[in-house]
């Protein structure tokens, strides 16, 4: 299967038109439908039925259509890259982390790097869920990781980064958010947005006041949501602090419990390149010399 074919399908399934499609893609009728009958051939299965009408996705064509537009979109994705890769780089360095916020100093960290290494593109790589398989499997050179995660995992090394405590997140119009610090009795008789993929320490300090019988909850997927739940008044919710946008939508207030987030980098053992234990020291250092950062 050829990206040209790809591209066939993908306009036949817009247009369904085998006139309009050829001409849209520049090509006769005739080498148009060829292309497309040698793609159905290929993967033994038909794609369009036709008719005088015109075509029409079959039920598989269909789901076949939407594996292909993905597909394409990420193989430009790729070329695009490449492309900017080949122009003025001759290294890279991925970095996979599950959200922007994750490392508040990671643009400054990329821009000082810059000027020590002009030819080493840093990749940032946001995958909420599946970084660490990606990482494992060699898809990316650094993860942003709680130290939690990383026990027992075989050829890695494990750079420590900074401490995170938990903070309450709340409407900026919430009585909570003019304290310094919030209690658990602060919480009682109030909803708390649970779940999400919380990490273990959240989980604890979740439970613990579950059990207290004092608070209703709500599960929420994901933190996006609960932001969305939090923005629309529907409660309040514990986060890591280094998940803090600092863009002032919400209140950030400290909670007084004893948990923390223990927040590192992990890098391949056999990955030895300066570029890259020069971008992982500028890193240490910018959260080093920021210890007054709210975390």
């Amino acid at each position: 299967m050829t990206t040209k074919q790809i591209d066939y399908c993908i306009e036949l399934s817009r247009t369904l038109n085998f006139s309009r499609a050829a001409e849209n893609m520049f090509v006769s009728q005739p080498t148009f439908s060829y292309q497309i009958r040698l793609l159905e051939e290929e993967i033994g299965f038909a794609v369009f039925e036709r008719s005088g009408k015109g075509a029409a996705l079959t039920p598989a064509g269909a789901q076949f259509v939407t594996f292909l537009s993905g597909m394409r979109q990420e193989l430009k994705r790729a070329v695009e890259q490449g492309q900017n890769f080949s122009a003025k780089y001759k290294d890279g360095i991925s970095i996979s982390l599950m959200v922007r916020e994750a490392l508040y100093f990671l643009p400054e960290a990329m821009r000082i790097f810059a000027k020590e290494y002009p030819d080493v593109q840093i990749v940032p790589k946001f995958e909420y869920e599946n970084g660490m398989d990606g990482f494992l499997k060699n898809e990316t050179d650094i993860l942003f990781a709680l130290k939690e995660q990383t026990r027992q995992i075989p050829g890695i090394a494990v750079h420590e980064l900074f401490e995170s405590r938990v903070y309450l997140i709340a409407r900026r119009d919430d009585p909570l958010s003019s304290k310094n610090l919030v209690t658990e009795e602060d919480l009682y008789g109030r909803t708390l947005m649970v779940g999400g993929g919380s990490p273990q320490a959240l989980r604890a300090v979740q439970h613990r006041l579950i059990a207290t019988g004092k608070i209703d909850y709500f599960n929420s997927p994901d933190h996006d949501t609960t932001l969305t739940n939090v923005a629309a008044e529907r409660g309040v919710c514990l986060a890591p602090g280094f998940l803090n946008d600092h863009s002032g939508q919400f209140a950030w207030i400290p909670f007084d419990c004893k948990e923390t987030f223990s927040c590192v980098l992990c890098t391949h053992k056999d990955d030895r390149r300066s570029s890259l234990s020069s971008f992982i020291r500028t890193l240490e250092k910018l959260y080093r010399d920021a210890v007054a950062f709210p975390l």
